[in-house]
């Protein structure tokens, strides 16, 4: 097997994937598959009725390989996701495709879907950064979530604890960016500082761990130095994670689930999960089980 990992590096993100990347290449070269590693930006694309010589690097065409594993998450682009559609439409097998990445790079949408399937999630509302007050105390409360539509490792969101935090939060937003679009969430606080991260490939959920911050905040992200211990699957947790990932089309997803009293409710799914803190608490070899599932999806067994 051939394939190629499209990653994008951004000086913006708080902990870039160099470990993710490390394991996927050491696995690949134990298991024989050769792997290149590229940014998106280091393409050429041609629309022309030669497809197989349609796809570049420097001005010189590349053979296609056989898979595409893409791991750029939230922060994919148009010309990332115009990429990945080009590639897919040649028959090049892409873990995840195009038109998952773009609904979970949407965290709206993606609530959206599961609650249309009445699965459990965080009441949510849609807001410009001008609201009325009042009306989210009504419906949603204080403490109060503020996110932004797209985001990951914990960026773009914030935690509201009354009504002043909030009226103060969204002056600064507004004063950076008039009438911004956010989505609010009501606080679930049972899950104050803690979460759970459900692994999904191909239909088998994985692996789960809880995840602590460690320290006063309410994020549990492992990549801003929270600490993380194994967590046991339950039919409810497999399920859950599951479903979520089905609907959403995610062939690898990383689904968050937040404490809610004895049960669990949605908070979000990743297209392109960090994983370096489940294979060091879960003993479990997340770059292998990736490429078994690809030797399965492509029937490329020796």
């Amino acid at each position: 097997m051939q394939g190629w990992i499209i990653y994008k590096h951004s000086a913006a993100d708080v902990k870039p994937e160099t470990y993710e990347l490390k394991r996927l290449m050491e696995e690949a070269e134990k298991q024989g598959i050769e792997v290149r590693v590229f940014a998106p930006e280091q393409f050429e694309l041609l629309v022309t009725r030669d497809d197989r010589k349609s796809v570049m690097v420097g001005g010189e065409v590349l053979p296609l390989p056989d898979f595409v594993l893409p791991r750029m998450g939230a922060g994919t682009n148009y010309f990332g996701l115009a990429l990945i559609r080009h590639l897919e439409r040649l028959g090049v097998q892409t873990l995840n495709t195009a038109q998952s990445i773009d609904t979970v790079k949407d965290k709206l949408f993606t609530l959206q879907i599961l609650a249309q399937y009445n699965l459990p999630v965080p009441k949510t509302m849609l807001i410009r950064s001008k609201v009325d007050v009042e009306l989210v105390d009504k419906h949603l409360g204080f403490p109060v979530v503020v996110k932004t539509i797209s985001g990951s490792q914990g960026s773009g969101v914030f935690l509201a604890e009354n009504r002043s935090n909030f009226i103060d939060l969204l002056e600064m937003i507004n004063a950076y960016k008039e009438n911004a679009t956010m989505i609010l969430q009501e606080f679930v606080a049972s899950s104050r500082g803690v979460d759970l991260r459900v692994l999904t490939i191909g239909g088998r959920a994985i692996a789960a761990m809880k995840r602590s911050s460690g320290n006063d905040s309410f994020k549990a992200n492992y990549s801003r130095g929270g600490y993380v211990e194994p967590y046991e699957m339950t039919p409810e947790i497999e399920w859950l994670a599951l479903e979520a990932a089905r609907l959403l089309n995610l062939d690898i997803a990383g689904i968050d689930l937040l404490f809610d009293g004895e049960h669990f409710k949605i908070c979000e799914a990743n297209s392109s999960p960090g994983f370096e803190g489940l294979e060091s608490c879960c003993q479990a070899n997340i770059a292998e089980e990736i490429y078994n599932f690809l030797r399965v999806r492509l029937n490329a067994f020796e």
